[in-house]
């Protein structure tokens, strides 16, 4: 499986020169089998807009799941280059949806939220080529060749899934928006439980705590200790604050590969366009 980061950020994109190394899109990973295109996409922040130039010409064809539908989420979505084509078949999945009244709603009519006038110009159904929308259960999957576990994160402003994805050879677990909780830590390492790679959630730092609360976000120490209590083989940092600076983000993951160290976890920075051959050494 290669596993590419095409958008690191979390919150709201990072332009700017002090943010180029790290990269200043928000949340997407992309994933293919060996050797093949990337089919599976995780999230849909402004980082989906690089799965484009990483295709060769083609339209993408494949599955978008969306781990909640806040902006930094879906963001890219009208404007992923390779899936607005005539000839491009997307297939969006996004958690099982229920209103306040109790109403299951249709993941178009819950995208049409915010992706319709006047929030935008158009509506998820004037995108060109093949969309399908779909919610999407907790529970087993079999997408694009890939199984897929879909299980229920604590984050504030809607339901909020992680993923764990594998190829019978490789496995990784994305939870990039997380609050952790005691209740729910024991059922998210289960989840986690012995992946290649874990991508996590790390937009604060301890001493923000009162903030990360506020906004239902993980701190570094948060990541680390989840991959930890599920022996992750690896911990990628991820949604990194937007306010932080390259050099910032850098001393964090310098911090945190001593600390990881101590605790027996292997972890690495994630930034934008860093490729991962999962499964191979």
């Amino acid at each position: 499986m290669r596993l590419l980061f095409c958008g690191v950020r979390g919150s709201t994109s990072a332009p700017g020169a002090e943010f180029v190394r790290i990269g200043g899109h928000t949340s997407c990973v992309a994933l293919a089998h060996d050797d093949g295109p990337f089919t599976l996409l995780l999230d849909a922040g402004t980082g989906i807009r690089r799965v484009t130039d990483h295709l060769d010409g083609r339209a993408f064809t494949g599955s978008v799941l969306l781990t909640h539908l806040h902006w930094d989420h879906v963001q890219g979505l009208p404007f992923f280059a390779a899936g607005d084509r005539d000839d491009s078949h997307v297939h969006v999945f996004l958690p099982d949806q229920t209103g306040p009244d109790g109403r299951v709603r249709g993941a178009v009519e819950v995208l049409s939220l915010a992706m319709s006038p006047p929030h935008f110009p158009i509506g998820p159904d004037g995108l060109r080529g093949s969309w399908e929308f779909d919610a999407l259960k907790p529970g087993s999957h079999h997408i694009e060749g890939f199984d897929v576990v879909a299980f229920d994160v604590p984050h504030k402003g809607g339901r909020t899934y992680g993923y764990r994805i594998s190829d019978g050879r490789s496995s990784v677990a994305y939870v990039p928006d997380h609050c952790p909780q005691a209740d729910s830590n024991p059922t998210i390492a289960r989840e986690c439980q012995g992946v290649d790679l874990l991508v996590h959630d790390a937009q604060f730092l301890e001493h923000e705590r009162v903030v990360a609360d506020l906004y239902g976000h993980a701190t570094v120490g948060d990541a680390i200790d989840l991959a930890r209590r599920c022996e992750a083989g690896r911990l990628a940092l991820f949604h990194h604050s937007p306010a932080r600076r390259d050099d910032e983000v850098d001393a964090i993951g310098t911090a945190s590969i001593e600390a990881g160290s101590d605790l027996g976890v292997e972890v690495v920075v994630a930034r934008e366009e860093d490729l991962i051959q999962l499964g191979a050494g």
